[in-house]
């Protein structure tokens, strides 16, 4: 029988310009499968936790102590509990609160010759860890904007978000070469 594979449409929610990827996923891929692609499809580098919300129901990385109600995210293929048109959200970073919108846009064969997953295609770099969230990653935005402006130098605040970010941040560029090679590396 031939292999499911869904398109999927990771958004970041919050963030203008819009940051967002498309992917090819195995469908018999678990949610913690999931969360990897996920991390380095958008340039993260999986510090802190996540949760996935399907159907008013989370999945994670079950909590030890027992404060966080989450189905393991283990036991929950995607071909269970998504199929084409269903739309759900991944969360991660609970302090700076990063919230994906996600989209199986299709359900399709998989190509016997192709190795899964892989970006088709994406937009704008991921923000930086630790920025603090939406509202951090829009004054870096402002930040970078205003960089040549005599009068923002001497704002500390501004320098610091740009040193926060480093010198080789560029939020317009996106690398899909660079992406597949981290999925096909670490997926």
């Amino acid at each position: 029988m031939p292999r499911q594979i869904f398109q999927l449409k990771m958004s970041l929610a919050g963030v203008r310009p819009p940051v967002w990827r498309r992917v090819l996923v195995p469908a018999g891929y678990t949610l913690d499968r999931l969360h990897r692609v996920v991390q380095h499809a958008m340039g993260w580098r999986d510090c802190h936790l996540h949760s996935f919300e399907i159907d008013a129901v989370q999945y994670g990385e079950p909590d030890p102590d027992g404060e966080l109600a989450l189905h393991d995210e283990l036991d929950v293929r995607l071909d269970a509990v998504l199929g084409k048109g269903s739309r759900f959200s991944y969360t991660y970073d609970f302090g700076d609160w990063w919230e994906h919108d996600l989209v199986v846009e299709d359900a399709l064969t998989a190509d016997p010759d192709e190795r899964y997953p892989i970006c088709l295609d994406g937009e704008r770099a991921c923000p930086p860890e630790g920025i603090g969230g939406p509202l951090g990653y829009r004054a870096l935005l402002v930040a970078l904007a205003e960089q040549g402006d005599p009068a923002d130098l001497d704002d500390p605040q501004q320098a610091m978000l740009r040193d926060w970010a480093g010198s080789t941040f560029d939020p317009s560029r996106f690398d899909a070469s660079r992406t597949n090679t981290l999925l096909r590396r670490f997926c």
